[in-house]
């Protein structure tokens, strides 16, 4: 590795930053706490910066980068952890983004999530889905449900991720990891090949478009837990969001399927704490119960957001009731709190 990328990596490290950005014309800069934060350095020059991220690829995924012009992987040391890497040009131009991986898998309590996930991933077939928005934590928590079931139960583990950021150990499961585009071509062949492998529980890193979600739905209807990702910003969008990748003429069918499969829907938002020392966990928690699916199964989707509301027996929590919670208990702001409620319900309640 090239000592200029070495140090920008171990400074990111010591300022427990998310993630590093190398763009040409700017200093390094980090993510910390979900803020950007820029390094004292000189701005990086182009030249220097591709000597740089070029020291970390292989021949082969080097020939990857010139003929795709981006590229995603992993590294590892042991000096920085592990990292994921993404390496892309603008202006014909070669910058990158790295994540910076923990070493150790947070559990559910590390990250603030609420008992009843522990219920959901106890699960043993059907399709549980994390959402958010890009850098909410999701690999994070799709990680932790993963270490909780290897640590539960003996199971047999086949994740599919692009690319792998945290590598699981065997505790009482077997787990096996499968990385898109070295181990696999692509994610729905892996998922295909998974089916075949005689998995309990699979895990695919992104649900990204029709063949995937398809081959996702038939395996959480066959007798597997499947767990996957989705770009989403609330739980009933992740349902719609599914739908939506199919044609018209198969949506129906696909309802049925997503009612007789869906057992929960985990949409999370990180925030800064108020205190100003790192982020805090604002979650929606949908369980899919006899309700939900009637809802489903009729495309009145709409709906299920006041089932949720009225879910809280059952476990589920809304997102503006999540947001109501941080901002009672001080740990955001008022105004975070309005920002990012699903609806004004929030501040009409402050107000009476």
């Amino acid at each position: 590795m090239n000592l200029r990328l070495k140090k920008w990596l171990e400074t990111a490290l010591r300022h427990k930053a998310s993630d590093l950005h190398l763009v040409v014309g700017l200093p390094p800069s980090l993510r910390v706490d979900g803020e950007i934060e820029f390094m004292a350095c000189d701005p990086l020059e182009s030249e220097e910066l591709e000597e740089a991220l070029l020291s970390l690829l292989t021949p082969l995924q080097k020939e990857h980068l010139e003929a795709r012009r981006d590229i995603e992987f992993s590294y590892s040391s042991p000096e920085l952890g592990r990292v994921r890497a993404s390496y892309y040009y603008a202006c014909q131009q070669m910058e990158a983004c790295f994540r910076l991986v923990p070493k150790e898998i947070p559990n559910f309590d590390d990250l603030g999530l609420p008992r009843v996930v522990e219920e959901l991933a106890g699960k043993t077939s059907g399709l549980l889905l994390v959402t958010g928005a890009t850098g909410q934590g999701k690999t994070t928590t799709m990680n932790a449900l993963i270490d909780f079931i290897n640590s539960e139960r003996r199971a047999r583990i086949i994740t599919i991720e692009d690319p792998i950021e945290y590598v699981h150990s065997n505790k009482r499961s077997v787990v096996i990891q499968r990385e898109v585009p070295t181990d696999a071509s692509c994610f729905p062949s892996a998922l295909i090949s998974a089916l075949r492998q005689d998995p309990n529980v699979i895990c695919v890193g992104e649900l990204r478009n029709l063949d995937t979600i398809s081959t996702a739905l038939t395996a959480a209807e066959t007798g597997h837990l499947v767990l996957g990702t989705l770009h989403t910003n609330s739980a009933t969008g992740a349902i719609d969001r599914m739908i939506d990748a199919f044609p018209a003429h198969q949506q129906n069918q696909t309802r049925i399927q997503i009612a007789g499969s869906l057992r929960g829907v985990i949409c999370q938002q990180l925030l800064p704490r108020l205190a100003g020392k790192g982020r805090v966990l604002a979650t929606e928690i949908l369980v899919a119960n006899n309700g939900v699916r009637t809802l489903v199964r009729s495309g009145r989707s709409d709906q299920i957001r006041n089932l949720i509301m009225m879910g809280q027996g059952e476990g589920m929590v809304a997102m503006d009731q999540s947001l109501r919670g941080l901002y009672e208990r001080g740990e955001i702001s008022y105004e975070q709190a309005v920002q990012c409620s699903h609806s004004g319900e929030l501040l009409r309640n402050r107000a009476s």
